[in-house]
């Protein structure tokens, strides 16, 4: 039961990100008058259609269900509803069970839970996978990194590691040296580039993944993020997809860097 009430949480947390992602992506700020010009886009209004910009029912927003129902097209103009939004609500259903999972198989890298601190320490998890997928998605499809994603994962990165020292005494100072550093090589980078090889939005991701990973699991996850970056853009140059000018979202190799350290970065790193 507990695995299902997640998987729906998360389905639900799933279409809000598809709001978020497609709002900062393809409208930006609001240009509204009083309190509302203050908030983000993301904030206001009902969902509506792409195609048609028809304002959406209630029932035609239930996650992954009305996409079902609906045979995947809108309501109203009958054209298909993209894939990647029920995809995405599926994948936030599941990173959520396979985060309570793994917490409750007791992985290595989070430690051993008691009471009050596994509860904190599954909602920190929760919320830091939603930003990584948000970012995952938003860069692979609109080459952007929502600043809204990256920064509520560094302040949640934060709150984890006051919440580790102050229930377990421990702190790993590498946490901060390592996402000082990678922030300031990839600052040199987009410098050197001019912006065209790196952007301030890996900037700001590679602080946040230094703040969760430490040294030396940090270069584990900038070693894949270049080496798959680079195998993924001679192929699709191979096959004209892409030309040497192209830009390549590096968003999604750096987060696919991120996993294959905390998943497996550990047996690499020590002997």
């Amino acid at each position: 039961m507990v695995y299902f009430l997640l998987f729906i949480f998360g389905l639900c947390i799933g279409s809000f990100l598809n709001v978020l992602i497609y709002r900062e992506a393809r409208e930006g700020s609001p240009k509204t008058g009083g309190i509302k010009k203050w908030l983000p886009s993301w904030a206001l209004g009902r969902s509506y259609c792409d195609h048609c910009r028809k304002k959406l029912s209630w029932y035609d927003n239930i996650p992954l269900l009305s996409y079902m129902l609906l045979g995947g097209r809108c309501r109203y103009c009958k054209k298909k509803i993209l894939i990647y939004y029920p995809l995405v609500e599926f994948l936030t259903g599941i990173q959520f069970v396979w985060t309570y999972f793994l917490i409750q198989s007791n992985f290595w890298f989070f430690s051993r839970f008691e009471g009050f601190y596994s509860f904190l320490s599954l909602i920190i998890l929760l919320v830091l996978g939603v930003c990584f997928l948000t970012i995952f998605v938003a860069d692979l499809k609109y080459q952007i990194i929502p600043d809204t994603a990256v920064f509520a994962g560094i302040i949640f990165a934060f709150i984890k590691i006051l919440i580790d020292y102050r229930y377990t005494g421990m702190i790993d100072f590498s946490s901060f040296s390592a996402a000082i550093l990678a922030s300031l090589f990839f600052a040199a980078l987009a410098l050197v580039t001019k912006g065209k090889g790196m952007g301030l939005g890996d900037v700001k991701l590679v602080f946040l993944m230094g703040l969760i990973l430490g040294f030396p699991l940090i270069l584990t996850a900038l070693s894949f993020a270049f080496l798959t970056g680079a195998l993924v853009g001679v192929i699709l140059i191979l096959l004209k997809k892409k030309g040497l000018k192209s830009k390549i979202a590096f968003g999604p190799f750096l987060i696919g860097g991120l996993l294959f350290a905390l998943l497996w970065g550990k047996n690499l790193v020590l002997p």
